[in-house]
């Protein structure tokens, strides 16, 4: 059964919900307090687990540490994965720093780059590795996850490169549709702003026409 994209990313978002429930003490909870969390219907919720299994109680609702275990499964987290990073610019030394990726259990144990300069430099405590140590070095760490934090013009090669080393999936953040046999997660930080940039637009307008109207 294909899950759909919507779901799967709403998953990580249950995700986050739950630990913070189970931080507070919280024992069980129901669709509807998930919902108000995230701003989103309870019929989306259920529907959105359901496509996993029956979680939930009757009377009670769901069993928080229950469903975040599961759901900690179904997306992976259950365990560490180790990251590579290629690009040790601006971008790539950001992520790097990034607390929040450590704990979700995404570890980022390698950067690689191509400026000599940079090799062999640490950032963040991350060692900078030359890009033709890639494979040897994705072997030698377990590193199953890499992220592509170069120009649009390199993003391709890389992907390739990363590809040839045994990474298992990419996370892109060039603006540039990838041509690989794992999967890819696109992050285009620029559409986001474009995206908002039109709906910012879009509700002036509409605002102005309603004034007009008055």
């Amino acid at each position: 059964m294909k899950i759909p994209r919507p779901t799967v990313k709403r998953l990580g978002l249950y995700y986050r919900c739950l630990s913070n429930y189970r931080e507070d003490g919280v024992d069980f909870v129901s669709s509807q307090d998930i919902a108000e969390k995230l701003n989103i219907k309870p019929s989306q919720v259920r529907k959105d687990l359901s496509y996993f299994g029956e979680f939930g109680k009757r009377g009670l609702g769901y069993d928080v540490k229950k469903l975040l275990n599961e759901i900690a499964h179904i997306i992976g987290v259950n365990k560490e994965w180790n990251v590579a990073i290629v690009g040790a610019g601006n971008l790539g030394s950001a992520l790097t720093s990034y607390p929040g990726l450590s704990k979700h259990k995404f570890r980022v144990v390698a950067l690689f780059d191509n400026n000599q300069q940079k090799i062999g430099k640490k950032v963040s405590g991350i060692t900078v590795y030359d890009i033709s140590d890639l494979e040897r070095t994705v072997n030698e760490l377990k590193i199953e996850i890499g992220v592509i934090a170069v120009p649009e013009f390199a993003a391709q090669h890389v992907a390739e490169l990363l590809e040839k080393s045994g990474i298992k999936g990419i996370v892109n953040f060039a603006p540039v549709r990838l041509r690989t046999n794992v999967p890819v997660e696109d992050v285009d930080i620029t559409l986001s702003f474009e995206t908002i940039a039109y709906n910012v637009v879009k509700k002036s307008s509409l605002d102005l026409l309603d004034t007009s109207n008055d």
